[in-house]
This record gives C-alpha cells, sequence and structure tokens, in this order.
C-alpha cells in the first residue's frame, strides 16, 4: 500500500482574449474497492469558474463540468489530490479461462452495467478494425494457452516492436498510422493493444492515469516532469475477471499506477473535451506530479 499526494497542471495561453466555453474535465482518480482510495481531492481554475459541477459517467469516471467566462489570455487547470493505491498482483496467478472457452464466457454473461466486457468488445471510431493489426496480434500470441497468456504476449511483442516517441503523434493520428511507423505514445501503445485484443474475442477497454516514475540512481528527481499516462484492461473471464496491462512498459499493473478512469478508447477518458471559442492559436502544455507520501 502506498499513498501519494499528486498534482496536475494543464495550462493554455491564447495569442488573442478567448470567447465563453465549456469544457468536460476527466483528471480527477477515482475510489476503487479494494484497490484505490482517494482521501482528498480538489480541483481548481484561474481565472476561476463562473460554474463548476460534477457527476459520473457511465464508466465510473468523475466528470467535472466547468464554465469559463470570455476574455481569457491565460487558463489554469489544477488538480490536487491525496491517493492510497494498494497492490493487486495481476501477474501473480493465472486464473483466466482457456483461449477457446472465452466466447463460452461472454455467452453466459448477461450483465450490461459500467463492467460488463460486452462494452469492450466492439470497434470503436478510434479503435476501427485494422487486418494489419489482427494479424500481428495472431502471430503474436501463438502457443498461448489462457487469455492472460495472450493479454501478455502480445503487450510484449508490442513493447519490443514499437518505440516510444512523444512528438510522433497527436491525440488524433490514428492507430494504423502509429502501428505502421511503429512509434508513439502511451495513448497509442494502448489503442493498438486494444484493437488486437478485440480482434482475437478478448474484451479490452482503454484506462487513462497517471505513473509513478522514478530517476536513476543518484540523480534528483525532477518536479512536474511526469506527465498523464493510458494503458490497457482486459477481461479474462468469468474467474479471473479484468486485469490491467502497461504495454508501454511491458508490465502488468500494481502500485505505480494511480487510474482516473475507463472508457471503450481515448475519447471515452480525453482529459479535457468541450468547446472554448478562440480567434486565433493557443499553445497549451500540462506536467503532472506524483509523489509518494
Amino acid at each position: 500500500m502506498i499513498r501519494y499526494g499528486l498534482t496536475l497542471k494543464i495550462t493554455y495561453k491564447f495569442d488573442r482574449p478567448s470567447g465563453a466555453g465549456r469544457q468536460l474535465l476527466r483528471v480527477r482518480p477515482q475510489s476503487i474497492p479494494g484497490v484505490q482510495l482517494v482521501n482528498s481531492c480538489r480541483l481548481t481554475t484561474q481565472p476561476k469558474a463562473i460554474e463548476l459541477r460534477s457527476f459520473t459517467d457511465f464508466f465510473g469516471t468523475t466528470v467535472d463540468e466547468v464554465v469559463l467566462p470570455a476574455g481569457l489570455d491565460d487558463l489554469v487547470i489544477e488538480m490536487r489530490a491525496e491517493v492510497i493505491r494498494r497492490g493487486k498482483e495481476a501477474a501473480a496467478a493465472d486464473l483466466s479461462t482457456h483461449r477457446d472457452q472465452l466466447a463460452v464466457d461472454l455467452a453466459a454473461l448477461h450483465d450490461l452495467g459500467p463492467q460488463s466486457p460486452h462494452h469492450f468488445l466492439f470497434p470503436t471510431e478510434q479503435i476501427p478494425p485494422v487486418p494489419a493489426i489482427a494479424a500481428y496480434a495472431a502471430k503474436a500470441v501463438e502457443g498461448t494457452q489462457t487469455v492472460r497468456q495472450a493479454v501478455q504476449a502480445l503487450g510484449e511483442a508490442l513493447h519490443n516492436d514499437l518505440s516510444f516517441d512523444a512528438k510522433a503523434t497527436t491525440v488524433d493520428t490514428p492507430i494504423i498510422e502509429s502501428f505502421e511507423k511503429r512509434h508513439g505514445v502511451c495513448q497509442d501503445f494502448s489503442q493498438i493493444m486494444i484493437s488486437g485484443l478485440r480482434s482475437l474475442g478478448i474484451p479490452a477497454a482503454y484506462v487513462s492515469g497517471f505513473l509513478r516514475t522514478l530517476p536513476p540512481p543518484g540523480k534528483p528527481r525532477l518536479q512536474g516532469a511526469d506527465a498523464m499516462h493510458a494503458w490497457v484492461r482486459a477481461w479474462c473471464g468469468v474467474e479471473q475477471g479484468w486485469i490491467e496491462y502497461d504495454p508501454t512498459n511491458s508490465c502488468f499493473v500494481t502500485t505505480d499506477h494511480v487510474v482516473i478512469g475507463y472508457g471503450r478508447d481515448y475519447a471515452d477518458a480525453a482529459p479535457v473535451t468541450g468547446m472554448l471559442r478562440i480567434n486565433g492559436t493557443q499553445r497549451t502544455g500540462h506536467s503532472v506530479d506524483i509523489i509518494e507520501l
């Protein structure tokens, strides 16, 4: 069990004063029974929002709806939280079903609640069917017997074959482009892996959150050097349920990862969506600071 202090700062600078706007923010960590507990969380904007209300979306993510005033030259969104993260060693034991049995498990499951794997089986706008990714996934999992083995095999293959490049893609880059060029960021790694898992009949969800990173031995830790992160959630049958895997770092998810929310793809979990009237260009940046308390 680890207690973290989290700070997220998102900044915007506009070339000309903006008009009014309304934004939906998915940046708060969520409490997950037995996994994660949010002791405190505070969201602020500078300048202060005209209206601020919170609600929970279908998949359980906290959403803050912010109404912003007109005339902004700069905007700062800041979230501060204290979170207790408990270890869940997904790789400790393989209780997942055999790959050939997974379709039977799914057919017997009639639940359509937020945790139902049925929501995460089908293509979405950002994760469409891609034959090249499906062929790659089929080859990567050759020889695996259980669903968890297949999840790990595909994640390790992507980690080995794709290069992390923070400047290679944007949030709108199609997954086929990042896959063919074999580079991208955590969003690309995760959505490519989700596409591959779904092509195999394995339900897979997109996870947004934070990752605690440690500096090299002997080097000081840099404040704000971290960024928001993404990884994959896969359903492995009735007995195992959901497990989470980080293809960017080739590991099962445990106490270094803090969950914000889940979705079918990035669009369901994007940190900032909405409308803001601007006349000209804008510059934006974000930083994350996550420390063990």
